[in-house]
């Protein structure tokens, strides 16, 4: 899959005294689910809003559908659904008089409208509540509802600004099921903006960590936890009866096989690190040498451990960078008093 939708170059956003979007490169592929992570005030939102044409960069493009986000907003938003982290509907009106109303403001007629919106309201599970005025809808509806808002106008791409925000656990997994089921069905491209790093991993294809306006990592998650915590190869890890700890002879034995880095002993486990997979190769070693095993797996790592390396690394590298600048002014005023 090579065919980006979503093409960003550059894209910078400065305020005053913060930099909320610092020299954005991203693709996103048409078809795709794409994840952008980070903490809040990370600059998700900002970067949203250039891309609908909300809000003009300081530098750098983004172009949307073909079309620049900058110079022609209006297509862009055409081609586009944006769902809000805040939902506002008139709470005196039902969800199907909501939902007719949007469908008009895009140019459908009345009786189009009508059954459109009936038909959007049964994708998302509303249709049950269809003559129910939205003020007394759970965020939950609200949540769907705003879904069925976005997707009226027929878009090629779907833009979710913080969209489990206030959802309870079953309410979450339904929605998030429903948005793998449009992406497959509908072949939309979503582009879903979250800082619940466990919502991101269950249904994204790629993911961009995002802290402090920085693109710090760009990937599937294989790749990514590759790229951090198996630079040198795979880590499998052999577990044995606690009543048997592992012996110096194993850990030797483990340490002598081509190929092998690092053994590292854990009381009832050997965790073994390796240039390629010999997984196989140490099961049959381990049993032949009559050894009781009770258990394998390669280590993988999640979204929080990945999220967590690049965070603490970014802030390491903060910190050593304000130790740079500090040395430097402290040696610039001396330098000024001699």
């Amino acid at each position: 899959m090579n065919n980006p939708i979503i093409k960003l170059r550059g894209l910078s956003k400065h305020y005053k005294n913060k930099i909320a979007v610092d020299n954005l490169f991203l693709d996103i592929n048409k078809g795709e689910i794409y994840g952008l992570l980070g903490p809040n005030g990370a600059g998700k939102t900002t970067t949203i809003l250039m891309l609908l044409g909300l809000s003009e960069p300081t530098s750098g493009q983004a172009h949307v559908c073909g079309h620049d986000a900058t110079r022609n907003p209006i297509a862009v938003k055409q081609k586009v659904g944006y769902l809000p982290d805040n939902l506002g509907f008139y709470g005196h009106m039902t969800a199907l008089e909501n939902l007719s109303f949007i469908g008009r403001l895009n140019g459908l007629s009345e009786n189009e409208a009508q059954i459109k919106a009936i038909e959007l309201l049964d994708i998302v599970g509303l249709k049950n509540n269809m003559h129910q005025k939205t003020a007394t809808f759970s965020r939950g509806m609200k949540q769907r509802l705003g879904l069925a808002d976005v997707l009226i106008k027929k878009p090629e791409v779907i833009i979710l600004d913080e969209p489990t925000l206030g959802i309870d656990p079953s309410g979450v997994k339904d929605f998030l099921a429903l948005i793998k089921k449009l992406n497959e069905e509908e072949q939309l491209t979503v582009l879903l903006s979250s800082h619940h790093l466990h919502h991101v991993q269950q249904v994204c294809d790629r993911v961009g960590i995002f802290v402090d306006g920085k693109l710090l990592a760009n990937g599937d998650i294989p790749s990514l936890s590759k790229q951090l915590f198996n630079k040198n190869g795979y880590v499998t890890v052999l577990r044995f009866p606690s009543d048997k700890p592992v012996s110096d002879q194993l850990e030797k034995d483990m340490q002598a096989l081509s190929g092998v880095q690092e053994v590292i002993v854990h009381e009832d486990e050997l965790e073994i690190m390796s240039t390629h997979d010999q997984t196989a190769e140490m099961v049959r070693y381990v049993v032949q040498k009559g050894y009781d095993l009770i258990g394998v797996q390669q280590k993988t790592y999640g979204l929080d451990e990945i999220y967590l390396e690049y965070f603490k690394n970014e802030k390491n590298l903060s910190v050593s960078n304000e130790k740079s600048k500090g040395v430097f002014k402290k040696t610039f005023f001396r330098k000024q008093r001699g």
